[in-house]
């Protein structure tokens, strides 16, 4: 597969972007960081203080500038992901339900977005595509702001729910994620999940998302060049469940295949977001046969099959396609199989007294999706694909050892240092 030459740099500011920033603070992570805004929303400082802001009539914008008002990086990336963006709330004790839950980590997550994130933080190039909210109302933000920061600073928690998705943008860009995919939507809250955490750290969900902003991206919103230039195609099954993100999903998918791009698939099965456990199979499968890489764990495995043995070779052998180039089956702790046309094996894992395994699957695509992005041949070479799998497998182990998803995401050389515990 030919490598694409990235484009020629941007002119200071284009179509789309943001030609003037707007400076307030937002809160994130215990501390404040200051987020760029639309020109619309830089008041004069005579301005009434709560006179209604005037808006574009264009629902989104391309959140494209950086925190200090700069353009952001419009380079090729290796890796471009599509789907969601959200806030986990994590418990910050396990073993309790909801209800239960005395207190709750906030933490950026959305599968696509935490492998975008995963492949920058292990030194690769990536990029991400989706969307999230932007409010309309200045002054309804400032009293929202106020009003949140007072009540949940508080509670350990430290952003309103109307800064969500400037503090997501602002998460991409701090771990270098190229975000001129990513938009912000004016009628959408961005989504939100509440995880459930047993003992031995295994999740479960509680969604809001009613429509959430993601859900609202469309095709004609959709940065095909971005696509077209990367080298591999990054994508789940969330953004096919509704309209108009599942048009623009099956878009951005052909457009990739299209001008040979490598599709990386990994279904994240999030069964209470499906009408029902048929649409969620049939969902999947609708666009099974498009990726060339596909990861899969051994509940989904199970799940596909309606109930076979995810252990069984065999099993996993009817889940090929003949254009499949690599099939990988995540079993937590005790490391990976995979499956090509040539060969088949296992992969050892790295055991860790696991706290929250919110974003592991994520972080093994990450590994892998980091080494094929730049030598495509360890899809040939069977000795040399069981390394980067061990490599892939230490970076989903050393995520289950802190809570949240992105937060707990490892760096390249945390990864090295680790290798030597793993299991051959």
């Amino acid at each position: 597969m030919a490598l694409h030459a990235a484009p020629p740099p941007p002119p200071p500011f284009t179509a789309g972007r943001l030609p003037t920033t707007s400076r307030r603070p937002c809160f994130s992570a215990g501390r404040i960081f200051r987020c760029s805004l639309p020109a619309a929303a830089a008041r004069p400082r005579n301005a009434a203080f709560l006179a209604p802001l005037r808006t574009s009539s264009a629902v989104c914008t391309k959140a494209v500038s950086n925190s200090d008002g700069t353009p952001g990086t419009s380079s090729s990336p290796h890796v471009v992901c599509f789907g969601e963006l959200l806030i986990d709330f994590v418990p910050t004790v396990n073993g309790v339900s909801l209800a239960e839950a005395s207190a709750f980590k906030k933490a950026p997550g959305g599968a696509p977005a935490n492998v975008a994130v995963g492949i920058a933080r292990l030194g690769g190039s990536s990029a991400f595509i989706g969307k999230v909210f932007q409010p309309s109302s200045f002054s309804f933000k400032i009293k929202r702001l106020f009003f949140h920061y007072t009540l949940f600073n508080i509670q350990h928690m430290q952003v309103g729910d109307d800064e969500f998705g400037y503090m997501l943008a602002d998460i991409l860009k701090e771990n270098n994620v190229n975000n001129q995919g990513l938009l912000f939507d004016a009628h959408a809250r961005t989504a939100l999940a509440f995880v459930t955490l047993r003992n031995d750290g295994e999740r479960e969900f509680m969604f809001y998302r009613n429509p959430s902003a993601d859900m609202l991206l469309e095709e004609k919103e959709l940065d095909l060049d971005l696509i077209r230039k990367a080298k591999i195609f990054h994508h789940g099954s969330i953004s096919l469940i509704t309209e108009p993100c599942k048009t623009a999903h099956i878009a951005a998918a052909k457009a990739a295949k299209d001008a040979g791009v490598l599709i990386s698939y990994d279904p994240n099965l999030r069964l209470p977001l499906w009408s029902s456990a048929d649409d969620a199979r049939d969902g999947i499968l609708s666009i099974w046969e498009t990726a060339d890489v596909i990861k899969i764990s051994e509940e989904e495995v199970s799940f596909l099959t309606k109930g076979e043995d995810p252990y069984d070779d065999s099993v996993i052998k009817k889940l090929m396609h003949p254009n499949l180039k690599l099939l990988l089956v995540t079993e937590g702790p005790e490391g990976c199989r995979y499956y090509s046309k040539e060969f088949n094996g296992r992969v050892g894992g790295l055991k860790v007294n696991a706290v929250d395994t919110t974003g592991a699957g994520d972080a093994f695509v990450a590994g892998i999706l980091s080494q094929l992005s730049v030598d495509f041949s360890l899809l040939q070479d069977e000795g040399r694909l069981k390394e980067a799998l061990k490599f892939a497998n230490v970076c989903g182990a050393l995520t289950v050892t802190e809570r949240g998803a992105i937060p707990a995401l490892p760096t390249r050389q945390q990864v090295v240092d680790a290798l030597t515990k793993v299991v051959a």
